[in-house]
Formats: structure tokens, sequence, C-alpha cells
């Protein structure tokens, strides 16, 4: 019965692995289709479908986004899509709170109780913010448009503090650096292209991820195996995905994933919360965002 056992056992094991890597190619063929930050989708998938421990998915995640990022900061920097004076603001602000995040990760322990519903209480609401990021973005550059919801001389201290709530998050949730960055500094720099605001958010993203990344990895919270199974998929995968934007619609694939994350991250954060309750909530921002979207193209 041992060798049975023994069978099962790298069976499961093998399994297993190719899970990740499949998982790996998902998220990178919708992080190439629709341009979602792969954070707000591998961390949650990690932890909930294959019950990696939190801080493992995190640590994991965040070194993965910091080497899948650096593609994408080559790229837009030999186009010119980068503002450094943007990044080097958001940089004094994130940079910092991710070594003071990662030193209280480090105070207090990250297999503690306190850790495990902290990072998954956070997580959720970094998904909630993603999705409504997502969303709604189109609507909040409307109406930043018509009235700059940040007074111009209060935008270079205003984008410090958003690099210094981006490194808190990124930090302990390993989301927020795409959607979540990408649409607070289109609010802040209505002026500036969305491409170069996109390529500043990467630029940024990639020493962030690291400093973070490399912190979790001091605290023994980061699975190389698993990061490489992941990167195995992955590249394919947003390869494949960037090359197939035209064979679908782009915004309902991004909509519908901004759902989900709506309703993947009422559940980390609030686990008490009723399934009705969170379907009904589900519900209205899915009507919310029809009657914005009808009214939008009505206006027109």
């Amino acid at each position: 019965m041992g060798w049975y056992s023994a069978s099962l056992s790298k069976l499961s094991e093998n399994a297993m692995d190719y899970g990740y890597v499949i998982a790996g190619f998902a998220v990178g063929w919708l992080v190439g289709v629709t341009g979602v930050g792969g954070g707000s989708l591998m961390t949650p998938i990690l932890l909930l479908l294959f019950n990696v421990k939190a801080a493992v998915a995190v640590g994991t995640d965040l070194l993965y986004a910091s080497i899948t990022k650096s593609v994408g900061i080559l790229a837009h920097g030999k186009l010119g899509n980068i503002d450094w004076r943007i990044v080097g603001w958001l940089a004094a602000g994130s940079l910092p709170a991710a070594a003071l995040t990662t030193v209280f990760l480090h105070q207090i322990g990250t297999a503690s109780g306190t850790v495990v519903q902290g990072i998954k209480f956070w997580l959720g609401v970094a998904l909630l913010l993603t999705s409504v990021s997502v969303l709604f973005r189109h609507e909040l550059m409307r109406l930043n448009k018509n009235e700059h919801l940040v007074p111009h001389r209060y935008v270079p201290a205003a984008t410090v503090l958003l690099g210094l709530i981006l490194g808190f998050l990124v930090t302990l949730t390993s989301v927020g650096a795409g959607a979540l960055g990408v649409t607070a500094l289109l609010i802040l720099y209505p002026k500036i292209s969305v491409n170069k605001i996109v390529g500043s958010d990467v630029a940024h993203a990639v020493p962030l991820t690291l400093v973070a990344g490399l912190g979790h990895a001091s605290l023994g919270t980061v699975d190389y195996g698993l990061l490489g199974k992941l990167l195995l998929g992955s590249i394919p995968g947003i390869w494949i995905g960037s090359h197939m934007t035209t064979k679908f619609s782009e915004q309902w694939v991004r909509n519908l994933l901004a759902l989900i994350l709506v309703y993947v991250g009422q559940k980390l954060a609030f686990p008490e919360l009723p399934q009705v309750l969170g379907l009904a909530v589900l519900l209205s921002i899915a009507l919310l965002k029809h009657w914005l979207d009808k009214r939008l193209a009505g206006s027109k």
C-alpha cells in the first residue's frame, strides 16, 4: 500500500503543477486581452483555488509582477510613454511605505491570524477599488474634465500620497499598482495622454513590486518553484492575449472581469456578508454601470 499512496501523492503533485501553469496562462491571457493588472487576478486565484497561504500568495505574486512588468517598462520607454517626474513622486511615497509595511509584517509575523485576516480584508478592499476603477474610469475622467477634482498646486503632494497608499496596498495584497493606480493618475493628470499615464504607472510598478517582493523574500514568503510555474504559463498567455484584442469586445471582457472582482472582493473583505446581499450589491453595480453607459451614449 505504501507504493500506492506514494503514486497517488506524486500524481496529485503533478496535477497541482499543471494547475499552476494553466492558471498562469489564463491570467496572462486576460492581462493581454484586457490590460487589467495581474495582481488583482493571480493573488485571489492562488488564495481561493489553490489554498496557498495568504502571505506566500502575495509575496510570490509580487516577484511575478516585477518580472512581467519589466518587459512593459522597456516597451513604454522606447515609445517615450514614461513621465519620470510622476514616477519619482509616486516612488517617494510608495517605496518607504513598502519598506515600513514589510517591517510591520516582520514584527507581528506573517503566520499570525491577525496578519492572515488583515491580508484577506485589505485584498478584498483593493479588489473592490480596482473593480470600481475599471468599471467607472470613463465616467470619472469625464467628470474630471468638466471640473478638476484636485487643484493643480496640490497635484505633486497628492501624487506622493497616492504612492504611499499604493505602497501599503501592494506590499500587503499585491493589488493596486495596475488599474487602480492608472485611474487615480488619470484624475490627477487629465491633460496627460492615457498612453503616458499607463507607461508611467508601469515604470513605477516595477521598483515597487520588486522592493515589496524582496521584502517578502526576506520574510520567507516567496515560493520560487511556484513563481517559475506561473511564469511558464503567463509569458505565452500575455503574448497570445495581446494578439487577440481585435477578436473580443475588450470593454465587455473588462466589465465582466470587474464584476467578478466585486464579488470576490466583498467575499474576502466581508466574509460574514449574506450571499443574497452580496449578489444584490453586484446586481446594483451592474445596473448602475448599464445606466451610466446609456446616459453617456445618449449625450454624445
